[in-house]
């Protein structure tokens, strides 16, 4: 049976002192508790602190293990003060993480009052007596037990597994005689009655997010609004959409804010003053955080000959997010940052991301930074890393550091310009010539960037000019990240890298038959490089299909992922790498930076047994999260540009066939990027056949062609911007073809003709 909570009575005779520990040495966490129990003047940190005699070097891991105490859910913090945790009652409900331990489950109470402190932590019972025996992200209907002692183990034996409603999620509000349901969004969603007095000031047809609360033993979801968005079709809503489909946390726990407002800065004790150094930070023009700088310089070492010494600093996000606490346990469920255009969901609170570890110009800010010597033909000869105090010379702006070289210098870049930005252009100068000679994937296909209005809706959408400032900060960052990799290695570290494999024979097989269509050839070998790929780039610009070749050699590609076991990256043509330059929106790239500074020796914030113990699951979750966030700025951008071009029906345009299915044709307008669908029903009065190997529909009666990369006239049929989908009619015509080359080892289907004598599929 779970305890009671606590309650403490004040004794008559004064409080009773707690057992102490021996002199030097710090109290357990039993001793911990039991003054927190019996002591009744102990209001916070300070008053236990001085109970138990804490000075000088027993600060640091005493702090560390009250903030355990809290990360399990034991004690709690109001303001400041300090107390024992209410406890589970004997039947509850748990949710368990979906990326738990399968062999050794572990939950947390599905409802829980954030001001009783962090959710306590639940081990979830198996074995051969145990009847219900559930997975990773079930939320089940558990008996508690929390053991014998002053600390409460929890343990769960799980009597029930129940469906799990979304903790948030939107839909449309719909009045009816009841009073309110709620239409979610998400198609494989209920709906849910929402009581009148949980509306706010919802209205007929509004779109709102609502909580998801359990009423009554049968836990009957009951929808709360918390928020009205208003307009379906705003952008916000747009965004919206994608962050409560796919399930994606936006709102920090109140544990989580309190102590990202509780870290003070950084001070120079235990790191290198490196404030001198002028390093710049080159961003966007609208970055809000700055988590890299940069300086170069000629190498002064007379035996190396127009050499270059190259930094790069990295905000020391790790000094502030320390294993096990709730802001780690929190950017580690996120995993990454998501950037869409009206908005960021960001890894980390703003005050760390935007404050404590945004390298602004002109304060000092706590930095992990590499030193790099290259020699003249770029490459590298040795590195060293460094835990710093530094403090940024100027931030600058892509457009503003690439006019400065170009000869358009402002009254910012102007006296910048040769003391620093000429010896950063001269060290990338060499770098991307030895970066040339590797010969890493040459894939450099344009990114749109949608450009909103005032209102949030779409204004623009463009295409950003590339330029050598982006290459610069680029190649800089590529070298810090292989430098990562190699001291960790040399150092016998376990590390979490990012590996991108090969193309797998199948794909390499299908990349074949589609090039032998073109006439194009790529050796027969399964062991392909980088450099293959870009031969074959290179003569498809000379025929002038570039487009349809490097569609069909993205797709051939494998997707880059993290793991604890290295298998190189393909696409960059390197044997080891890691990712150590954005920590503040990768926990892959903390992770780094933690384990750089166990290996190295740079303090006691580096990486914990306990995650070196589950990189390999670290590295999964986080190419999920990932993979999670890629998908939620697709779905955005699909259905922005759906929307805008809702008040289009009818108009032409301009695209690309961008993939070729059994089913029909996808097309990619030109203009907005936006993704459109063509029926193969409609394509015309033929019966077309899908022919993989050429990546192409062809007429079998009249040869007719529609090919992968073919640009093609379109018209816009409908569109669906809650669903982000779009439908083409095709006006073009295409290229004429051996109608016999369609159907080389392949049975005609029957003749089937729908209406004016089209054929059906």
């Amino acid at each position: 049976m779970a305890k009671a909570p606590t309650t403490k009575t004040k004794s008559t005779s004064g409080p009773r002192r707690p057992r102490q520990p021996a002199a030097g040495t710090l109290p357990t966490r039993e001793q911990l508790l039991e003054a927190l129990k019996n002591t009744d003047d102990i209001k916070g940190k300070r008053d236990l602190a001085k109970v138990f005699g804490i000075r000088g070097d027993m600060r640091r891991p005493f702090k560390a293990m009250l903030a355990e105490l809290e990360g399990d859910g034991i004690i709690t913090r109001t303001r400041k003060a300090l107390r024992r945790t209410a406890a589970l009652p004997a039947v509850t409900v748990l949710d368990i993480p979906t990326d738990a331990d399968p062999d050794h489950l572990h939950a947390f109470p599905a409802q829980w009052n954030e001001e009783e402190g962090e959710r306590p932590r639940v081990t979830v019972l198996a074995g051969p007596n145990v009847r219900v025996v559930p997975a990773p992200g079930d939320r089940i209907l558990a008996r508690i037990d929390a053991g014998d002692d002053d600390i409460p183990v929890y343990t769960a034996k799980a009597m029930k597994i129940l469906d799990k409603p979304r903790r948030g999620q939107i839909g449309i509000v719909r009045m009816d005689d009841e009073g309110a349901r709620l239409i979610p969004v998400d198609r494989k969603q209920k709906e849910m009655r929402i009581p009148l007095g949980d509306l706010l000031t919802a209205a007929d047809g509004d779109l709102v997010e609502v909580e998801v609360k359990l009423s009554g033993r049968l836990m009957i979801p009951r929808a709360k609004v918390v928020a009205v968005i208003g307009n379906p079709m705003s952008e916000g809503a747009v965004s919206m959409i994608a962050i409560h489909n796919l399930e994606i946390p936006y709102r920090f726990p109140a544990s989580v804010i309190r102590e990202a407002d509780q870290a003070t800065e950084a001070t120079l004790k235990g790191r290198e003053d490196w404030r001198d150094v002028p390093l710049i930070t080159i961003d966007p023009f609208d970055a809000k955080d700055h988590d890299d700088a940069v300086y170069a310089e000629a190498d002064k070492d007379p035996a190396n000959p127009g050499g270059h010494v190259v930094i790069v600093a990295i905000a020391d996000v790790a000094a502030y997010v320390r294993p096990g606490t709730p802001l780690d346990r929190e950017a580690y469920t996120r995993g990454n940052s998501v950037y869409f255009p009206d908005r960021v969901v960001p890894m980390l609170p703003e005050r760390i991301s935007n404050e404590l570890c945004s390298l602004k110009e002109g304060v000092p800010r706590a930095a992990l930074a590499v030193r790099m010597v290259f020699g003249a033909d770029g490459k590298k000869r040795n590195h060293s890393f460094h835990r710093i105090l530094m403090r940024s010379a100027a931030k600058l702006s892509y457009q503003q550091a690439q006019a400065a070289i170009d000869g358009n210098a402002d009254d910012q870049t102007g006296p910048l310009l040769e003391p620093i930005l000429r010896p950063l252009y001269a060290a990338y100068d060499a770098m991307a010539s030895a970066r040339d000679k590797r010969g890493p994937l040459d894939l450099d296909l344009p990114e749109r960037k949608i450009v909103l209005d005032e209102k949030g809706m779409v204004k623009d959408i463009r295409i950003p000019e590339r330029l050598d400032a982006h290459r610069l900060i680029e190649e800089m960052m590529i070298a810090a990240n292989v430098a990562a990799a190699e001291t960790l290695e040399q150092k016998k570290s376990n590390l979490l890298y990012r590996v991108h494999d090969e193309p797998s024979s199948e794909k390499l097989q299908a990349l074949r038959d589609f090039l032998g269509s073109l006439d194009i050839s790529i050796k027969k070998s399964d062991s392909v490089r980088a450099s293959d790929f870009n031969g074959i780039l290179g003569q498809a610009r000379k025929a002038g299909n570039v487009e349809q070749v490097s569609e069909m050699v993205l797709r051939s590609q494998a997707q880059a992922e993290y793991s604890a076991e290295n298998y190189g990256h393909f696409g960059l043509n390197l044997d080891r790498y890691a990712h150590f330059t954005s920590p503040i929106r990768r926990y892959s790239d903390l992770i780094v930076h933690r384990a750089l500074i166990r290996a190295l020796d740079l303090g006691d914030d580096g990486l914990s047994e306990n995650e070196t113990l589950k990189l390999a699951g670290i590295a999964q979750h986080l190419s999920s999260t990932e993979r999670r966030a890629m998908s939620a700025e697709r779905e955005t951008a699909d259905r922005l540009l759906a929307q805008f071009l809702a008040t289009k029906i009818g108009a032409r345009f301009e695209g690309r066939i961008s993939g070729v299915t059994r089913s029909g044709l996808f097309v990619r307008l030109l203009e907005t990027g936006a993704d459109g669908f063509i029926p193969a029903s409609t394509l015309g009065q033929d019966y077309y056949r899908y022919v993989e190997e050429r990546q192409a529909m062809i007429g079998d009666r009249t040869g007719e062609k529609f090919a992968l990369g073919d640009r093609v006239t379109v018209r816009l049929l409908e569109a669906a911007p809650v669903a982000g989908a779009l439908r083409f009619e095709l006006l073009s015509e295409g290229v004429r073809v051996n109608p016999s080359s369609s159907r080389k080892g392949q049975k005609r289907p029957p003749r089937s003709y729908g209406p004016k004598g089209r054929r059906k599929r």
